[in-house]
């Protein structure tokens, strides 16, 4: 669709679409892309879609108009869980390049080339960068990738065989952001960092649109996102305003819930202490590399979102983390990234204090594929087992 104008999120500034726009000159603001939703409304109806690409593109009506850079993305199932009944896993790594990143970077890639950008770049924890690294090919556009020298194996070899330019990083993504944002004047880098341009979110926001569709335009009562960056969460709330303009779900909203690793949680401290943007989180680890965020650049978004729709923040420690990633593998039969695991955590947490129903509806979200953490997966099993089971006198058990 015909883009309005961008429109900034602190200050409601409104910029023109003609040309790639970062973040709002004004405040820094992240920028949301507007479209002239009133002209579809009653036009444009839900039953249109069936029979369509079973990829994110089937809702071109809400993306960008331009010739799209993709690779399948998207219309990933939603799996009914064998062992928790209203429990639902949306099984985001069967996209490209294994993860929900691709939904981002094939719309943000789309414009850059729209735009006639030659160089992109970007900090990434991971998936992030494989993402780019592919699209970027599939669009013959240069792409300078920095991520953590810790980066998962499948994901530095992923951006080196895609092509990209890939610089290791020896510390986090704050400060592989810093060194993108030192040297894009110079390089005449194009910056695609996580919410530092508009276009990311509107591919993301297609989960909402998907999670809607799959269950018949009636939403469920919570949705459980693994938040680094947490640009999902915030494309999915900005597709529920989108469907509730077009006429196609009412004002309901499921409750929106952040789960991070608990060696870096500083959207669940923030919440916590009842403030509205979280603080940078001193020595952040966790074997769950896309949660390892210090600081969101949208944390102000995600914080305002679980706000309105009176959701809530939960940690989950990696031994807790890599529990739940082999108990899905092992009952759903479902081989989810650690980021994505740590939304079982959540949720069992939030069935065991009350604040979900047995009878409610939960999407839970698998953000990747384990595959592209075998070796993170290991070295944590590792750290796991002396703890696990030792044995002393014929007892197992741990002391």
């Amino acid at each position: 669709m015909r883009i309005s104008y961008l429109e900034c999120t602190r200050c409601g500034e409104h910029l023109s679409a003609d040309r790639p726009q970062n973040v709002c000159p004004k405040d820094g603001g992240v920028l949301y892309v507007r479209y002239e939703l009133g002209g579809l409304k009653g036009k444009l109806r839900p039953e249109i879609l069936s029979g369509r690409v079973a990829s994110m593109w089937r809702y071109a009506e809400v993306l960008p108009d331009a010739l799209p850079v993709t690779l399948g993305e998207g219309f990933t199932p939603l799996l009914a869980s064998r062992e928790q009944a209203g429990v639902f896993i949306k099984d985001e790594g069967l996209n490209p390049t294994g993860s929900f990143k691709a939904r981002g970077m094939s719309a943000a890639v789309t414009m850059a080339r729209h735009y006639g950008l030659k160089k992109l770049a970007a900090p990434s924890a991971g998936n992030a960068g494989g993402a780019l690294a592919a699209y970027a090919a599939a669009a013959g556009i240069e792409a300078y990738i920095f991520m953590p020298k810790d980066v998962p194996l499948a994901n530095r070899m992923e951006c080196d065989y895609y092509g990209a330019h890939v610089t290791l990083v020896d510390g986090l993504i704050s400060d592989c952001g810093r060194m993108v944002a030192e040297r894009k004047d110079e390089e005449e880098w194009f910056d695609v960092s996580t919410l530092k341009e508009p276009f990311r979110v509107e591919g993301k926001k297609t989960m909402g649109y998907e999670v809607a569709e799959q269950f018949g335009w009636k939403l469920p009562q919570g949705i459980i996102y693994p938040t680094g960056g947490g640009v999902g969460m915030i494309g999915m709330w900005k597709a529920f305003d989108e469907m509730e303009e077009l006429g196609w779900i009412g004002s309901e909203r499921p409750k929106m819930i952040t789960v991070q690793a608990a060696g870096c949680a500083p959207i669940v401290k923030a919440w916590e202490e009842g403030k509205s943007a979280s603080e940078m989180w001193a020595g952040a680890a966790t074997f769950a590399s896309g949660l390892r965020v210090p600081k969101a650049y949208g944390d102000y978004l995600i914080l305002d979102i679980l706000k309105k729709s009176n959701g809530t923040a939960v940690a989950a420690t990696d031994e807790e983390i890599l529990l739940a990633l082999r108990h899905w593998a092992s009952v759903e039969g479902v081989f989810a990234a650690p980021e994505g695991a740590a939304s079982l955590v959540a949720y069992q947490k939030l069935r065991a204090s009350g604040f979900f129903r047995a009878d409610d509806k939960v999407v839970l979200f698998n953000t990747g594929t384990a595959y592209k953490y075998l070796d993170l997966m290991e070295a944590q099993e590792k750290k796991a087992r002396p703890l696990a089971a030792r044995s002393i006198g014929g007892i197992i058990g741990p002391y």
